[in-house]
């Protein structure tokens, strides 16, 4: 363990490690994206796709192992001892930190699939990372608004067949899609001026959920509602923090929910009673999950307090 060691040297480690671990990583991963480009063969194709996600499963491994030699972290997760690698999800999550995308990595790696996002059409053209993310069959949306349908309505619906479209490679192996409810990091400046009904959580989305649910709610098995805390951290809490081992623990809370019945094919824009069905969904999974995290916060207070009195006597 490094972790002896300043926080800023272990910090100026972590991130000299995570850059070569990426460095190498991509660099075989575009060998094969290059390979999969040149290859019109439909069923190589997929193939490649696979090896594609194990180099990418080979990334997080190395990641993992980055934060065991270098942190002290104690791992606070229940939840996930009844999950299947072989089966669909839609994991939904609160949004604390950058550093919960390497969490969810490192507490659901061989446990469920390799965790995608959707992410809008423009981002293809990203130097590098747009590659990246086609290679590894992130889907990709082209979203109208209201107000572009109301001037070209014979374009309605043609995002949401878009969409199920490039979610039909995803019927023949499992995948897991992600989604941050907030859409931002919490913080308290977001919090109050977004006047949120919540302690501890912004406002969720639910147009996301929506089209998820209505692009591949006929193939996911399970919708995974998960709760990251990192209770001896005031929010916000940097990627930094991370990288020196400034968090102390992190706690991580998965339920296991069904998928909503009738909800595949359905257009949130244009459905009134599926836009309040799936806002409805929504708002009562935040409204417990607020719940859920206040009683993370205050056992983790109630256990400092009998600590440092224990300590005193």
């Amino acid at each position: 363990m490094l972790n002896s060691l300043p926080s800023s040297v272990v910090g100026g480690l972590s991130l000299l490690f995570l850059s070569l671990n990426t460095i190498l990583w991509c660099s075989i991963l575009f060998l094969f994206v290059f390979i999969k480009l040149i290859i019109p063969h439909a069923g190589i194709r997929d193939q490649i796709s696979r090896l594609l996600i194990l180099i990418a499963t080979l990334w997080i491994e190395g990641n993992s192992f980055l934060f065991r030699i270098t942190h002290k972290v104690h791992w606070d997760v229940q939840g996930i001892e009844h999950l299947n690698s072989k089966r669909s999800y839609l994991v939904v999550s609160n949004h604390r930190s950058w550093a919960d995308i390497f969490v969810l990595q490192h507490i659901f790696k061989h446990r469920i699939p390799f965790l995608k996002f959707f992410l809008k059409k423009e981002l293809i053209w990203v130097p590098l990372l747009g590659m990246a993310w086609w290679a590894l069959d992130f889907p990709f949306l082209k979203r109208y608004s209201r107000q572009f349908l109301a001037k070209h309505p014979e374009l309605r619906g043609k995002d949401l067949e878009a969409t199920r479209k490039s979610c039909e490679k995803f019927k023949s192996f499992p995948v897991s899609v992600m989604n941050f409810l907030e859409g931002t990091r919490f913080d308290f400046q977001k919090h109050q001026k977004q006047n949120s009904p919540y302690l501890h959580l912004l406002l969720p989305r639910a147009g996301g959920v929506a089209l998820v649910f209505s692009s591949m709610g006929d193939i996911l098995s399970n919708v995974l509602d998960v709760t990251i805390v990192y209770p001896e951290n005031e929010p916000p809490v940097h990627f930094w923090d991370l990288l020196t081992g400034n968090i102390p623990r992190i706690t991580v809370r998965v339920k296991i929910l069904p998928i909503p019945e009738n909800v595949v094919g359905v257009n949130y824009e244009e459905d009134k009673a599926f836009r309040q069905k799936i806002q409805q969904w929504v708002n009562q999974l935040w409204h417990e999950k607020d719940q859920q995290i206040e009683a993370i916060m205050t056992e983790c207070v109630v256990s400092s307090t009998k600590h440092e009195s224990f300590i005193k006597h």
